[in-house]
């Protein structure tokens, strides 16, 4: 008599950058045996996609006229995004994954991404920002480690050494 558990659930946020690109095939390397259904995780991997008028922002009057181009644009990245992560998957031999584009601050989206599958672990990608950069924006991996309700890591890419 097979007994089935429950896995827990690992949510992996990402992006169109090449650190987002290594954290997935870092995790899947790390935490994903190819060929074996025994993974301790279920994946769900999650991409924010801006919402058009974050993007544009108060830029004044016609600004509305663009934001149907803009959201046309951030549509086409979200699908490139998805894409080339099922690609790694596939790469990787994980095929059973949740791929989800969700509208919204990546902030929130994340926290809100580990809420609703009830996930155990969030996996984002290290923005190697300047100080100046990540004081604007805020860290989204600063952020998720505040208030997802979860374990949270940060996968850095290594430095190239010269």
């Amino acid at each position: 008599m097979e007994t089935t558990v429950e896995k827990s659930v690992m949510v992996v946020g990402i992006d169109d950058s090449e650190h987002s690109s290594y954290a997935l095939e870092w995790t899947l390397n790390h935490f994903f045996i190819p060929l074996a259904s025994n993974s301790l995780f279920k994946l769900v991997i999650v991409h924010a996609k801006p919402s058009p008028a974050s993007v544009v922002g108060l830029a004044g009057p016609g600004a509305a006229d663009v934001l149907p181009f803009v959201d046309a644009d951030l549509k086409k990245i979200a699908a490139r995004v998805i894409e080339k992560a099922k690609e790694i998957c596939i790469a990787n031999s994980v095929h059973d994954v949740i791929l989800e584009a969700l509208e919204g601050d990546p902030r929130n989206v994340l926290c809100d991404a580990v809420e609703k599958h009830h996930a155990s672990m969030l996996v984002v990608g290290n923005h190697g920002y300047g100080a100046i950069k990540r004081a604007v924006l805020g860290s989204v991996s600063d952020y998720c480690a505040h208030h997802a309700h979860c374990t949270v890591m940060i996968v850095k890419k290594p430095k190239i050494k010269h």
